[in-house]
């Protein structure tokens, strides 16, 4: 069985030598987290419990700019962070899939 949750951070962030995305800018990053597991007692995980995790993890990122914590703050850099803060406080298969605005994406399974 698979569930997931939507949560939302606002980050600044620059690419370093790219064209377009050189310059200081922002995007509000949509995070789609889905775990996988055994619905024990008729549920995998409680959302509120999920949820809870994950909003742990972006507060670190919310409202910053990414530079200040990542060389090369890309969405798939991204992704491959929230990925790894949230592997030590999940204990099932999770996918985490991060929307930089609207019909891009990133994603990474752990």
């Amino acid at each position: 069985m698979r569930l997931g949750i939507t949560e939302y951070m606002d980050c600044a962030h620059f690419l370093p030598g790219h064209n377009k995305c050189g310059s200081l800018h922002g995007h509000t990053y949509k995070v789609e987290v889905v775990v996988e597991g055994e619905a024990n007692s008729g549920m995998v995980i409680d959302f509120a419990d999920l949820k809870e995790q994950v909003r742990e993890v972006l507060t670190s990122y919310d409202h910053r700019a990414l530079n200040d914590v990542m060389e090369y703050p890309s969405v798939e850099n991204i992704c491959n962070r929230l990925g790894a803060d949230l592997k030590s406080r999940l204990d099932f298969p999770f996918l985490v899939r991060v929307w930089e605005g609207q019909g891009k994406w990133a994603e990474t399974q752990l």
